[in-house]
């Protein structure tokens, strides 16, 4: 039996040089791709967000938010929004690595962390927060039909935008772009590992 997922993810992550943005006018933030095995498969965490949330309202999205000035680093800022909106303790979480920072259209740059959790999870999803909890399968993501393609000109240059349909939900945006790099990342080590 060969590595598993969150093996291979991890060794991909500790070997490719991450790209970081560091503009002062973005309002720094950080989320959790969280990967999970449920029913033969690994399960990426998403949420959708609440009417009642300040940014992104009813979007689909990963557990994280804004770096609060007491959060020690921007781990700790995922892990505490991983907690306070899905009710994951954070000792809970094991981090693999992290993926390229991301600069939303809303001017947040999101510090990307890749985790595993436990399952079956008790998930607490806050009221305020979350309207929905997602458990998107791997192999749903990974699957032609999920993907969804758009190329506009912007400024002379032809510029292409994912997004994943999953059940009655799109995922796009920030949250795409993350989903796009991770699905990369995973693709490039299953490649090496020969599956």
């Amino acid at each position: 039996m060969g590595p598993s997922t969150p093996e291979i993810l991890k060794r991909v992550l500790a070997q490719r040089t991450r790209t970081t943005v560091a503009d002062t006018t973005l309002m720094p933030a950080a989320v959790a791709v969280l990967l999970y095995p449920k029913d033969g498969d690994y399960c990426v965490l998403l949420n959708k967000r609440s009417d009642q949330v300040e940014h992104h309202k009813g979007e689909i999205s990963f557990p994280g938010g804004a770096r609060d000035p007491e959060d020690q680093d921007f781990l700790a800022t995922a892990l505490r929004e991983v907690h306070e909106e899905m009710g994951i303790n954070p000792s809970d979480v094991t981090v693999l690595g992290q993926l390229d920072d991301v600069v939303t259209r809303s001017r947040f740059g999101v510090r990307v962390f890749i985790g595993t959790i436990p399952y079956p999870y008790p998930f607490q999803p806050s009221n305020l927060e979350i309207a929905e909890v997602l458990e998107v399968p791997l192999s749903v993501l990974q699957s032609p039909g999920c993907l969804r393609q758009e190329s506009r000109w912007n400024g002379g240059r032809l510029e292409t935008a994912y997004s994943y349909a999953y059940n009655k939900h799109l995922v796009f945006g920030a949250t795409a772009k993350i989903l796009q790099q991770f699905l990369e990342v995973l693709d490039a080590g299953l490649k090496k590992e020969g599956h």
